[in-house]
C-alpha cells in the first residue's frame, strides 16, 4: 500500500508525482552489493503492457519525463507532464511499481551498465579517495558502499536474484507525493506531526590513529585530502547545528574554506564540505584538491582550521552570517517544485515532519555558537583521513596526522 500526500501549492501548468520506496542500497545483502541499483533501473525499463521501447515512446509522445534514482536509504521514481496529459501518465507509476517485466535483455543491459559505471568511477581519483574514506568510517555498514555496488558482486547477480529482491521490494513502505490534488488521497497539509521513535545509529569506532587513516598512491601531480567523520541522522536535533557549521565552512566566497585556501593562499583546485541527508548517521567531511607541491602546506592549513573548530567557538559575526547563508540556501532549494516534493517525501519516509519556512527560520535562529562547539568536539575530535597522491607525500602527511590527531 502506498501512503499518499499532496502539497498545498499554487496552481501550475504542470503536474508531478514522486514515489519514495523506503530502502535503497542499504538493503543490498552480502555478496549482492548493487542488486537494488539494478532493480531500480529495471523498474522503468518495461512494465505490464509496455516494453522498454514502447514505454519510452508513450511517455515522450506527451512530452513527459520519467526519472528514477537510488539512494542509500531509498528509491525515487517520478513522473512529470503538463496538466492536461497527467491523467494519461499517472497510472504508469502503479504499473512500474507493481508490475515490472524484468526482461532478460534489459537485465543484461543494466547489469553491464553498472559494471561499466564502476570501472569509469575508478578512473576518478576523487571517487576512489572517498571510497577509502567511507570504508574506514563505516566499516561494514551499508553506507560504506556505493549505491552502484561492487563489480565482483554484480557479475554474479542473476535475473532470478533480482526477482527475489523484488519480492522483498513489494513489502517495503512506499510514499507518494504530488502537486496534483485531483489524485485521490489525503492532503499533505494534514500529515500528523510526529517523529518516529526509531532508534538512531550510534558511533562505533576504533579510534587508533592508524585505523583512521588510509591513502591511495597515484602518479599524478594532484593530491586529494578528505577529512571528517560520521555524524547524526536527519531525525536528530543535531542536524541543523551541523548545517550551520557546513554553511560557515563552505557556502559562498565568505566561507571559511574559501577565504583560507583560495582567497588568502590560492592553492586549491577544488574544495568544499560533503554533508548529505541520511536516515542513519550522515557523513560530514571536508575535501580539497591541491598540487603535490602544496599538499603538505594544505594539510597544515586544514589541521589548523580543524583544531580551531575544536578549541574556539564561532564568534557572533561568523554564526550570524552562517545562519543567513543557510536560510538563503533553503529558499533557493524551494524554487523547484521537483526538489520540494523530493525533499518532503524523503523526510516523511524518515519519520520527519516537514516544517514551514517560518518554523525553519525560528529553529535556525535558536542555534547558538555553543551548540555547534559541543558538536564539533563530539564528532570531530578524532576525524578520519583519506588521501590520494604521491606515496612519499601521503606517508609524510600520515606522520603529521598521527602527531596532530
Amino acid at each position: 500500500m502506498i501512503k499518499r500526500y499532496f502539497l498545498n501549492n499554487k496552481k501550475r501548468n504542470f503536474s508531478t508525482a514522486s514515489i519514495w520506496i523506503k530502502g535503497g542500497s542499504d538493503m543490498d545483502s552480502i555478496g549482492k552489493k548493487g542488486i537494488n541499483k539494478i532493480l531500480c533501473s529495471l523498474l522503468t525499463r518495461g512494465c505490464e503492457g509496455f516494453s522498454n521501447f514502447t514505454l519510452s515512446e508513450y511517455i515522450e509522445s506527451y512530452g513527459a519525463e520519467l526519472n528514477q534514482e537510488i539512494f542509500e536509504d531509498g528509491i525515487s521514481i517520478s513522473i512529470k507532464s503538463l496538466n492536461e496529459h497527467f491523467s494519461n501518465l499517472y497510472p504508469l507509476l502503479d504499473l512500474i511499481i507493481n508490475k515490472p517485466t524484468f526482461s532478460e535483455i534489459e537485465f543484461q543491459k543494466v547489469k553491464k551498465s553498472s559494471i561499466d559505471f564502476i570501472k569509469k568511477d575508478r578512473e576518478n581519483p576523487f571517487n576512489m579517495c572517498f571510497e577509502k574514506w567511507r570504508k574506514k568510517v563505516y566499516s561494514n555498514h551499508p553506507y560504506a558502499f556505493s549505491t552502484i555496488g561492487i563489480a565482483d558482486d554484480i557479475s554474479k547477480i542473476t535475473r532470478k536474484d533480482v526477482l527475489d529482491e523484488f519480492n522483498n521490494f513489494k513489502s517495503r513502505e512506499k510514499y507518494l507525493i504530488s502537486n496534483n490534488t485531483e489524485i485521490n488521497g489525503e492532503n499533505f497539509g494534514t500529515l500528523e506531526k510526529k517523529i518516529l521513535t526509531k532508534k538512531l545509529d550510534t558511533l562505533n569506532h576504533n579510534l587508533n590513529a592508524r585505523n583512521r587513516f588510509d591513502y591511495i598512491n597515484n602518479n599524478s601531480n594532484q593530491t586529494i585530502i578528505m577529512m571528517g567523520d560520521q555524524t547524526c541522522s536527519r531525525r536528530s536535533s543535531e542536524y541543523f547545528p551541523l548545517k550551520v557549521l557546513e554553511s560557515y565552512l563552505s557556502y559562498g566566497m565568505s566561507a571559511a574554506l574559501f577565504k583560507l585556501f583560495r582567497e588568502k593562499h590560492g592553492i586549491t583546485y577544488d574544495l568544499g564540505v560533503y554533508y548529505p541527508i541520511r536516515s542513519g548517521n550522515a557523513p560530514f567531511l571536508i575535501y580539497l584538491s591541491v598540487s603535490n607541491e602544496q599538499a603538505l602546506f594544505a594539510f597544515e592549513l586544514l589541521s589548523t582550521l580543524w583544531k580551531n573548530l575544536l578549541f574556539n567557538p564561532l564568534n557572533d559575526a561568523e554564526i550570524f552570517l552562517a545562519k543567513e547563508k543557510l536560510k538563503g540556501s533553503f529558499l533557493l532549494g524551494n524554487q523547484s517544485l521537483d526538489e520540494i516534493l523530493q525533499r518532503k517525501i524523503q523526510l516523511v519516509s524518515y519519520g520527519v515532519s516537514p516544517i514551514s519556512e517560518i518554523d525553519l527560520n525560528s529553529k535556525i535562529e535558536e542555534i547558538s555558537s555553543l551548540d555547534i562547539f559541543k558538536l564539533t568536539n563530539k564528532y570531530f575530535s578524532k576525524p578520519f583521513l583519506s588521501i590520494s597522491g604521491n606515496k612519499k607525500i601521503c606517508l609524510e602527511i600520515s606522520t603529521r596526522w598521527k602527531k596532530n590527531f
